[in-house]
């Protein structure tokens, strides 16, 4: 016997699961997949827990209820982001509910799906499932992916359908943006401020590089525009800015950060020829050394089929008509490897990665009457689906 949903998010907010770039906040995803694996094998799934290689207490879970191939796939992610536990206001990883609402550490984005697909599934006998019912949880989504590029890899479809959970008000998302993050180092030559000629100023070259950017940020808006999105084109922050030691110093070192959304049909690796490439003209203009360095591992733009059979199911199910966002998810990945992909989950991504994140349990609720509905089309009837 499992517990009831609002148990289950309670145990698994208590299980700290911060990833993070930075080695000092990072954390494994370890005792959270543990416990789904308790509670999914009380309601008679086989469990596979992958270790990824060269990442101690990171790994990725598989469940499936149910034999042969295809069917449908729940997946999430297990991990959350840092946090200040200042600007909360309670603990973090003490779930707290007040009226209808539930707060805590990844409540929202998104281990509040879990206890939904754990509730859905339970209503299943395994025996009335003719096609099998899968629940995946990854780790490190919110750093570097690196537990959905582990499945893209190992280059087996999961099922023939994907939801990924994420908090979209429970709105189908068929297409989203990708994330890219850069940092780009100017070096100079520093010197006595007294005489700016007795070095090269890096802030200089990073001044011409801010110009080339903007311009090729110009131009991809002109030339790249989908107005299924809110914002329709592809956006470049510029985020960061670290350069000088001292006021009466000429700079010898800078260091810019941006951040690149990019739209559906964009190839990450041109973007990024494409930064290189005007770095490489500040450097010739300023004499200086200018390099670039991905920040963070980029994640494709995601495009699904709005007239596939799940697409049309969920907009039934939900009234809603699906749609778009620009943040990103691990939906790319199990797109290439051939799955029917659909973004859709409770909650609002304003809730997430902010200080006292909440959920709302009506939203819960009629997320769990959805899935239910998907699984019975999927795995208990599927001649039902017209793919």
């Amino acid at each position: 016997m499992i517990p009831d949903t609002a148990e289950m998010l309670r145990q698994l907010v208590a299980a700290p699961s911060v990833s993070s770039t930075k080695p000092e906040l990072d954390q494994g995803n370890r005792e959270v997949l543990d416990l789904l694996a308790e509670w999914l094998r009380e309601v008679d799934f086989e469990i596979d827990i992958r270790q990824l290689p060269g990442k101690p207490g990171k790994a990725n879970l598989i469940a499936r209820k149910g034999k042969g191939t295809g069917g449908l796939a729940c997946s999430g992610h297990s991990d959350t982001v840092p946090y200040d536990e200042v600007a909360w206001s309670h603990d973090p990883f003490d779930m707290q509910q007040r009226e209808a609402r539930v707060f805590g550490l990844g409540v929202c984005d998104m281990k509040g799906f879990f206890p939904i697909v754990l509730q859905a599934a339970s209503e299943f006998d395994a025996k009335r499932l003719r096609r099998p019912f899968t629940v995946i949880a990854t780790c490190d989504e919110e750093s570097t992916m690196a537990g959905a590029r582990a499945l893209e890899e190992s280059n087996e479809r999961p099922a023939d359908a994907v939801v990924i959970g994420e908090p979209t008000d429970l709105r189908p998302i068929v297409a989203h943006k990708g994330f890219m993050a850069l940092t780009m180092t100017a070096r100079g030559t520093g010197g006595h401020s007294s005489n700016p000629f007795l070095g090269r100023n890096a802030l200089e070259a990073v001044h011409e590089l801010m110009s080339e950017l903007m311009d090729l940020r110009e131009s991809m808006r002109v030339q790249l525009r989908d107005d299924r999105f809110e914002v329709p084109c592809p956006t470049m922050n510029f985020g960061c800015l670290h350069a000088g030691d001292s006021p009466n110093r000429i700079c010898e070192a800078a260091s810019l950060e941006i951040d690149v959304r990019l739209m559906p049909g964009q190839d990450p690796s041109e973007v990024r020829d494409a930064v290189v490439a005007r770095a490489e003209r500040a450097a010739e203009r300023t004499g200086m050394v200018v390099r670039v360095h991905p920040l963070k591992v980029h994640t494709r733009p995601f495009e699904g089929d709005p007239s596939g059979a799940l697409a049309r199911l969920l907009e039934a199910e939900t009234g809603t008509k699906a749609s778009t966002v620009a943040f990103a998810t691990e939906a790319p990945f199990f797109a290439r490897l051939g799955a029917d992909v659909v973004v859709i989950g409770a909650g609002s991504i304003d809730q997430a990665h902010r200080p006292d994140e909440f959920l709302d349990l009506r939203q819960m609720e009629k997320c769990g009457r959805v899935l239910r509905r998907l699984i019975h089309a999927y795995c208990v009837e599927p001649k039902a689906v017209r793919y």
